[in-house]
């Protein structure tokens, strides 16, 4: 199988200058093939369409999250009731483009699922783009779907080949 025969079709993409609050929209009204509402990072894209880096909930949370607290103490002194709450609203109209994460990792749609699987552990991602021969993203693949492959391999038998 190849990364086009496990991959979710994309319907939506953030552009480097949505602000993050239009991102998290676009992130909220993403529905995978369930229908369920289940994206936690989605794709960026250039004026061209052209992929630049993904943003995710984790970027969105690090944005948040002050400097001084990694610093690995117990300051928790330096936090007050309402603290996050006021933070997100600071980042509402900044652009993904100052939180996203650049690197592009990626696949070809007709890749190996062998090697979709080695991005995603190598580079500890849990989402990987699948582009067409113009760079453009068509599809993303996630890493349960890669997990899902391994359970049909080894149950098809026990489910009948279904």
């Amino acid at each position: 199988m190849k990364a086009k025969d496990i991959m979710e079709v994309v319907c939506q993409s953030i552009t480097h200058s949505d602000t993050i609050k239009t991102a998290i929209r676009k992130m909220l009204c993403s529905r995978g093939a369930e229908g369920i509402t289940r994206v936690r990072g989605l794709h960026v894209v250039d004026d061209d369409g052209q992929l630049i880096g993904m943003l995710s909930m984790i970027n969105i949370l690090k944005a948040v999250h002050p400097n001084y607290m990694e610093l690995g103490e117990d300051l928790s002194a330096f936090t007050w009731d309402g603290m996050l709450e006021t933070l997100v609203k600071k980042i509402a109209d900044m652009p993904v483009s100052n939180i996203m994460s650049k690197t592009t990792l990626y696949v070809e749609e007709n890749a190996p699922l062998m090697k979709c699987l080695d991005i995603l552990l190598k580079h500890n991602v849990r989402r990987l783009p699948v582009v067409n021969g113009q760079n453009q993203v068509i599809g993303i693949i996630h890493i349960r779907d890669l997990y899902n492959v391994v359970i049909k391999t080894l149950l098809d038998d026990e489910w009948g080949g279904k």
